[in-house]
């Protein structure tokens, strides 16, 4: 049973009623952020109940020891952890002297939080009973700006109904705060300094270890019915915590009213000896535009947004509502502003698996930063990649690699891999694979080759070295085997010759030696460069394409298809269908001994290599694959529904593909996987918008041209959206029987739709 409480709406994501039991579930699914920080929807009061305090800064992070039982050769040193931060959006309030606190009140009633995604905005209102009988009515309303992403702004009214009340509102700051997940209970901050002046407070304090230094900081003015009161604030502060106490005399029915700004600087953005002062600078903006001015920028910062990524869908407003989630939450954890940063798997809404970047960003965020955004944007995601392949190199040589091969992580923050389970860290290197594949993806969409010149090349050169050295040659077989290795199916482990990972290794080299012709060809003092710096010769090309042409993959004559892996029908090969529905998620329910023995497929695996390399097979083969491997895949990973999604619609099959992609867009909405209380899914999130461009879309490049087969679930009336494809912006709508195209800008667009060509002209409706 998936939970079902969040009332379905196009636009907004809305709780009524309150139940303590899903506080934690519903912080992760209300959380907000702007790219540079974010937060889970935490109370702003105290809450005593059970809760999961969250506040993240963008690239901040802690070296947390790894904890192990035992220690292996090439084990990474750290876990790193996104940093639980020091909190700036806590408000107690005193009612006579009674503290607020819903865990506690007599009576909550008229609970209501939204969400609201177009605007931008999280908003709370209820009526609570206090210890003291006395009934307040409480609104709140609190944002991230997007246009000044240092500070975020918090509304917090309070009404006494029952009678008159002296109201204090006691705003603070507090860096006494702990990670979730810490491995050995280390402090993670070091404070340093704690101030205040007037109505301004500051904590300067920097990560242990990493040394971040950040300043989090506060001012508030306050209001009764709407008129701005001078209340001289009383001031306590200790080692880690400084907060100001605001009392006042309000009557039955008058609104007493806190506008608090807070947020952080970082030593990322400012000098580390001038925080301070740049928190005073970021708070004089704030403070000029006031509350309701910086709401409306935020309004338009979100239209703006909205204007090139929404997807609409009339006729199905769970559905719509999934859709318009998913995009708000990868916009609240990247806006490509800032190439030193990278797309989390939890954002901004948990700590859950640390580090900042894994394969999900080259194989799934990608796409929808290139068709959203612009190219600088998932330029500068390629670029985080070449910054860090002398890190990659490292990590390799770790594990014995030599000459300059290069290994990316796992999971990293600077480059450096931190993931410590073996059978991920070390044999899980597909992940590779995905770098090398973001790279010819980002050409085939964008046209701009001048990546691969610069930077690029050299990245596909390491990566290649990489699958060169790590194959060995069969006698028996007389091909090159890949052993030791884990899939993108991560219920089976150490196993030899995973096909989608022999398969992407020689495309890998392939496209390493294609790149290195033209590039000799067409870009000579680039070349000339990139062979002084990595001392590459024709031997060693020579020697590639040997492994390359000499790949071997396990394949079953018997069933026609390629084989996970070896041994793979060894297996007692019973489908999910006939799995007892008790004994789900296996991930939760069986020993890991159990699901290794087990057919059992945590995510597209084979059919990953299929979604790649499509244009490599036949629709008769995908269909032979897709028949074979999805009637064993459990889809516990959030990264594989989209995936079948977006094959069920190329075969043709739009029931199912709708109900993987409901499964996709609704995945944390309503919590799947039981765990949403961890925080969300974002980098899947990417695959839900994939599912809808290029599955029920169709969406492909064809011979450097934009191609579409689009097709509409039976249950919704039609859909629509936008992808910035080389610069131009086209909008695709499709209804039941036809599809309209339409071009901004004064420029043709030549598209297939179909498998027909046709023109587009700016400002004209093409419709088919």
């Amino acid at each position: 049973m998936n939970q079902d409480y969040i009332i379905p709406n196009e636009w907004s994501i809305i709780e009524e009623g309150f139940n303590d039991s899903r506080i934690k579930s519903s912080e992760s699914l209300f959380s907000i952020g702007n790219g540079a920080m974010g937060q889970r929807a935490n109370f702003e009061e105290k809450y005593s109940g059970e809760t999961f305090q969250g506040s993240y800064i963008a690239g901040v992070y802690y070296p947390d020891k790894t904890r192990v039982g035992w220690w292996k050769n090439g084990y990474p040193e750290y876990f790193a952890k996104v940093l639980n931060a020091p909190n700036w959006i806590g408000i107690n309030i005193f009612i006579n002297d009674v503290q607020l606190d819903l865990h506690t009140c007599k009576k909550v009633v008229n609970f209501r939080r939204e969400l609201n995604m177009k605007e931008g905005w999280l908003s709370r209102s209820f009526e609570a009973t206090l210890l003291n009988d006395i009934t307040v009515r409480v609104e709140t309303k609190r944002f991230l700006s997007i246009d000044l992403d240092e500070v975020g702004a918090i509304e917090y009214s309070v009404t006494p109904i029952t009678s008159n009340a002296e109201i204090t509102f006691q705003p603070y700051l507090d860096s006494g705060i702990h990670n979730e997940d810490s491995n050995w209970d280390d402090q993670f901050w070091n404070t340093t300094n704690v101030s205040s002046n007037g109505n301004q407070a500051f904590i300067e304090a920097h990560t242990m270890k990493t040394n971040f230094h950040t300043c989090t900081f506060m001012e508030s003015t306050l209001l009764l019915n709407n008129e701005i009161q001078n209340i001289s604030p009383k001031v306590e502060s200790s080692d880690t915590n400084v907060s100001f106490y605001y009392p006042a005399h309000v009557k039955a029915n008058q609104t007493f009213t806190i506008h608090k700004f807070g947020g952080y600087v970082v030593d990322r953005n400012h000098a580390a000896n001038q925080l301070v002062t740049a928190a005073k600078n970021t708070l004089k903006l704030a403070l000029d535009l006031g509350f309701d001015r910086l709401l409306e920028q935020q309004k338009e910062a979100w239209a703006n947004i909205w204007e090139m990524a929404d997807i609409t869908i009339d006729g199905d407003v769970k559905a719509q509502q999934g859709i318009r989630f998913n995009i708000m939450q990868l916009n609240h954890t990247y806006l490509g502003k800032d190439a030193r940063l990278n797309i989390g798997p939890k954002g901004f809404t948990g700590e859950k698996y640390g580090g900042s970047t894994y394969w999900d960003t080259e194989a799934y965020c990608l796409p929808f930063y290139m068709a959203t955004k612009n190219q600088e944007v998932a330029k500068s995601l390629l670029t985080y990649r070449y910054n860090q392949l002398d890190k990659a190199i490292e990590n390799a040589a770790s594990l014995g690699f030599k000459n300059g091969a290069a290994l990316y992580p796992m999971v990293t923050m600077n480059g450096e891999e931190c993931h410590n389970e073996w059978e991920i860290t070390f044999e899980e290197i597909h992940r590779n694979g995905a770098i090398a594949f973001a790279i010819f993806n980002y050409y085939r969409y964008t046209n701009d080759y001048s990546y691969i010149p610069e930077k690029g090349l050299e990245v596909l050169i390491g990566i290649a070295r990489f699958w060169h050295q790590r194959v060995n040659f069969s006698e028996d077989k007389q091909k090159y085997v890949m052993l030791g290795v884990t899939g993108p199916n991560e219920y089976e482990n150490n196993i030899n010759n995973n096909w989608y990972t022999n398969y992407i290794a020689k495309w890998c080299i392939d496209y390493a030696l294609e790149s290195i012709e033209k590039v000799k060809d067409e870009y000579t003092s680039d070349f000339k460069r990139i062979v002084e710096k990595v001392n590459i010769s024709e031997a060693e090309l020579s020697s590639w394409k040997k492994v390359a042409d000499n790949m071997y993959f396990p394949y079953s004559e018997k069933h026609q298809v390629f084989l996970q892996q070896d041994g793979f029908l060894d297996k007692e090969l019973i489908t999910v269908e006939n799995l007892d529905k008790s004994q789900r998620p296996i991930n939760q329910k069986w020993s890991w001994d159990r699901i290794l023995r087990s057919p059992y497929i945590k995510q597209a695996d084979v059919l990953q290599g299929f979604y790649f390399f499509e244009d490599h097979f036949s629709t008769e083969e995908l269909e032979r694959h897709f028949d074979f491997y999805e009637p064993f895949t459990v889809h516990e990973s959030s990264l594989s529904p989209c995936v079948h999604s977006i094959q069920a619609a190329k075969l043709g099959r739009m029931d199912q593909a709708y109900t993987f992609y409901l499964r996709t867009s609704r995945l944390d909405l309503d919590d799947y996987n039981k765990e949403v209380e961890e925080g969300l899914h974002i980098t899947s999130m990417a695959g839900t918008w994939m599912s809808i461009v290029e599955g029920f879309g169709g969406m492909r490049i064809e011979d450097g041209s934009l191609s579409f087969t689009p097709q509409i679930p039976k249950q919704w009336k039609g859909y629509s959206f936008k992808v910035n494809f080389r610069n131009q912006v086209l909008k695709v709508i499709v209804n039941q029987g036809k599809t309209h195209f339409e071009v901004d800008g004064d420029k043709e667009l030549h598209i297939k739709v179909n498998g027909e060509k046709i023109t587009i002209s700016p400002n004209n409706l093409v419709t088919v």
